[in-house]
């Protein structure tokens, strides 16, 4: 919001001269494109100019502000402007807290409250101008807001205007999307703001520099110093580093934080001006970007960092990561110092880092959590994204994960279009986890409980800087006041108020004291945080470590009481490598899974190969996604599964587990020779045997169970009874087992290679075989080892008439050296074989 101060006849202001364009403008067309830099007084100036426009008929304008602090700034100051109070011609409306009349003309609103009028009254009859305000944030809501409004305004409501106004967009894409809007472009009204970056990188904490430049910057200039800090944590370190007395700052200087989370009240008095004689150090987050003015600021020192919700899809987790501004909010932070008188900005960062800082800040609809969005378009009657006009559309991944997250918390179909839960959900105004679990608990009793952890939930943690404890339990006790300094009362207080105006919200009466969890008992923590997050339920692993539903891995960083819950429900997990960190949970039973779940919980039969025990377990299980929660012998298997399980420990452990004899080897061999020849005969070879194993073995390992088992096997049966009688005929015959060399001995064929069978026989056995045997019908020549009297090769030969002719007076020479006693004749082929040392005469 722009706050320069103009009471009634006060002075110009830059956009005021731009005025009469942008009515004529809005005169003739139902879009424009504002561009006006900080201090042009767009905020203030734009809803009074056009109130009296005729084509708004008197009609309310409602304007958009992305944050709660800057919405109610914004109509106290047109209200002023006005002489009159919030409430009256200019109003507000945000979350917990409206002022508006039937008199109110303007209102001025937070992005998420534009959705809920449209869901409500998807004409927004009454209301005849749209103003988004700083759309450059591109917070999401705004981003769905404008793309719903688009699609009303074209089929429903053609007269209605829209205004987009921003500080540092790209006007031409924003123009584009509202059909060729014309885009009005104002100088802002800033004073000169010197900017010094540092001299080298940043070692050491940034909460160090940052509190040291500050005491630095109060010692050296004149008026209050605005800190950029990235967010809660780093205020609160930073206020610590400042109130010590190494500081060194005077009583007249008062340090004091500006953040989401905080009170209003705290918030105003943060940005309100000083009093006479006091200055002030403001630690901010991106809060005092854009939106407000920090009045009395002359100096502001930027840390260059800022805290952004990453959502991954892979994990279906989002995630706070800490990252460098952009080019464009450093500007927007350096021109803080400028809105009232001449300033000083100091960066701590180089200018060479400044140089590779990204222009824009990416939009939040790119990283966010988009199962909000994903319900909201539900409602609205959209199922594809794509039918609406986006500036940047959601990515598919994030959206595909939301609506799988929706469907799992009943609130879609299987046609992804809502249920009646769903729309129950949308209407509560708070994300869907959380509405689903104040809608479930409160079938159950727990409705007031469940609307207190949905305010705790939608805050920053209030204990994580107190206690190093992750319990859910400790943070409701402290609530209500258990221990009594556990909790600021300011925070109490807001979480209370919150938690009000959730169950005014769901229709929830105020329960009893005592009346289910959370009102001083510890019991139905977990059970509602598992309704919120049922994703989200983790089993303690044998190892410590936890397994979440989704087959993802958990740990507890430190050894504490819930390190050792059989289950959690985690309510905050922060995604890091392997396995996520639990950050905030509750514990859960058995019973109260089962209480909740029962519907999701299935009955399976597990039949598999166990490995370290080498046979086939078969048990009974009842699963909650990747939870095993109880596990029991099943007796009765399906011989079928046993089967296929023994079958898959055989494929892991291979062939060679089974009990191969010699026989058997060698029918495989024999087979494959076939084979090889004629297609049309089976393929034995180990490869296909493993791929076909259902086929050829599953006949023949009914009942067995175990790797010992498989001993009862007889291979060579098995294999033979995949011929037909014809081909165990004609295997006979053409790949014979043995065959009968001139010595009257029966030599046995090895087959171990097909494409060259072997036998192996004494040299003297062959005298008179003129021709090497063939077989396979004559097509296959035998590879012929020839042995000396003691069993040793001498020579291979697959051709036995050129050996007789050549070879073999060589070899004969050479045994008959060291056999004398044996036959050695001079014409082998006329000789007389013989498997003795002699032939018989």
């Amino acid at each position: 919001m722009d706050h320069h101060h103009k009471e009634r006849g006060g002075a110009e202001l830059p956009i005021d001269s731009l005025l009469p364009e942008l009515m004529e403008h809005l005169c003739k067309q139902t879009g424009a494109v504002l561009i006006a830099a900080p201090g042009a007084g767009k905020t203030t100036r734009v809803p009074l100019a056009l109130l009296h426009s005729p084509w708004l008929k008197g009609q309310r304008i409602l304007m958009l502000e992305p944050r709660r602090l800057a919405a109610r700034s914004a109509a106290r100051y047109m209200a002023a402007s006005l002489g009159e109070q919030p409430g009256e011609t200019v109003g507000y409306r945000v979350r917990m807290d409206t002022k508006v009349g039937p008199g109110t003309r303007i209102e001025v609103i937070t992005e998420g409250v534009l959705t809920r009028l449209l869901q409500t009254d998807p004409s927004l009859e009454g209301v005849g101008m749209v103003i988004f305000d700083e759309f450059h944030e591109r917070h999401l809501h705004a981003d769905l807001g404008l793309a719903l409004c688009l699609q009303m305004q074209s089929l429903l409501r053609e007269d209605l205007r829209l205004l987009v106004m921003s500080a540092t967009l790209e006007g031409e894409r924003v123009s584009a999307l509202l059909g060729g809007a014309p885009v009005v472009i104002s100088k802002g009204r800033a004073f000169p703001v010197v900017t010094h970056y540092a001299s080298n990188r940043l070692e050491g904490r940034m909460e160090d520099a940052a509190a040291r430049m500050a005491a630095e910057a109060v010692r050296r200039h004149e008026g209050d110093v605005l800190v950029f800090l990235p967010g809660a944590g780093e205020i609160r370190r930073v206020q610590g580093l400042l109130s010590g007395t190494a500081a060194g700052l005077g009583p007249d200087v008062r340090v004091m934080a500006l953040h989401g989370s905080m009170p209003p009240d705290a918030q105003d008095q943060a940005i309100a001006a000083s009093p006479p004689g006091i200055r002030k150090i403001v630690l901010a987050t991106t809060i005092a970007e854009s939106s407000v003015t920090v009045r009395g600021v002359r100096i502001v020192i930027d840390s260059g960092l800022s805290r952004v919700q990453r959502f991954s899809p892979r994990t279906g987790m989002s995630r706070l990561e800490t990252v460098a501004v952009s080019a464009a909010s450093a500007d927007q932070r350096q021109g803080r110092a400028g809105r009232e008188a001449p300033g000083i900005c100091y960066r701590l960062w180089t200018e060479q880092e400044h140089r590779q800082l990204k222009p824009q800040s990416e939009p939040e609809l790119l990283d966010a959590d988009l199962a909000p969005l994903a319900l909201e378009l539900a409602v609205w009657g959209v199922t594809d994204p794509g039918d609406l006009l986006w500036l940047d559309p959601p990515p598919a991944a994030a959206y595909g994960h939301a609506v799988e997250l929706l469907c799992e918390l009943a609130a879609l179909d299987a046609d992804n279009k809502p249920t009646r839960h769903g729309r129950a959900m949308a209407a509560l105004g708070m994300h869907p986890r959380l509405a689903h679990m104040v809608l479930e608990a409160d079938k159950l009793g727990y409705g007031a409980a469940a609307c207190e952890l949905a305010a705790l939930l939608s805050d920053r943690d209030p204990l994580r800087s107190k206690v190093r404890s992750i319990d859910m339990r400790l943070r409701m006790e402290a609530l209500h006041g258990h221990p009594p300094d556990a909790m600021d009362d300011a925070v109490r207080r807001r979480i209370a108020a919150e938690a009000r105006e959730w169950r005014r919200a769901a229709g929830i009466s105020q329960p009893s004291a005592g009346d289910g969890p959370g009102l001083g008992g510890a019991d139905g923590h977990g059970l509602l945080l598992a309704l919120a997050y049922p994703d989200r339920i983790a089993q303690r692993r044998s190892d410590g470590r936890f397994l979440l539903r989704s087959g993802r891995g958990a740990i507890v960083r430190e050894l504490q009481p819930l390190s050792q819950e059989a289950y959690l429900a985690a309510a905050e997990l922060e995604d890091s490598g392997v396995d996520s960190r639990i950050q905030l949970a509750a514990p859960l039973t058995l019973g109260e899974l089962e209480q909740i779940m029962g519907d999701q919980i299935i009955e399976e039969d597990e039949v598999l190969w166990d490995r370290s025990a080498q046979a086939v377990r078969a048990k009974r299980k009842l699963r909650l996604g990747a939870l095993v929660l109880k596990e029991s012998q099943l007796a009765d298997a399906d011989p079928e599964r046993v089967a296929q399980a023994l079958m898959s420990g055989i494929a892991e452990l291979g062939l060679d587990v089974l009990p191969w004899t010699r026989q058997a080897r060698q029918l495989q061999a024999r087979i494959a020779l076939m084979h090889a020849h004629n297609q049309a005969w089976p393929d034995v070879s180990d490869e296909s045997l493993l791929i076909d194993m259902q086929g050829w073995l599953g006949p023949y390992i009914g009942g067995m169970r175990r790797r010992s088992d498989l001993a009862r096997v007889n291979l060579a049966a098995v294999l033979e009874s995949l011929l037909s009688w014809q081909e165990r005929q004609q295997l006979d015959k053409e790949v014979p087992t043995h065959i009968t060399v001139p010595s009257g001995s029966r030599i046995p064929i090895d087959y171990s290679d097909p494409a060259a069978p072997v036998i192996a026989v004494r040299l003297q056995e062959l005298f008179g075989w003129q021709q090497t045997p063939r077989i396979a019908g004559g097509k296959l020549p035998l590879t012929i080892h020839l042995l000396s009297p003691a069993q040793r090769p001498v020579q291979v030969t697959s051709d036995l008439a050129s050996f007789w002719k050549g070879t073999y007076f060589e070899v004969r020479k050479d045994l008959k050296g060291r056999y004398p006693k044996h036959y050695w004749p001079d014409n082998p082929l006329e000789a007389m074989p013989t498997n003795r040392t002699r032939p018989r005469v």
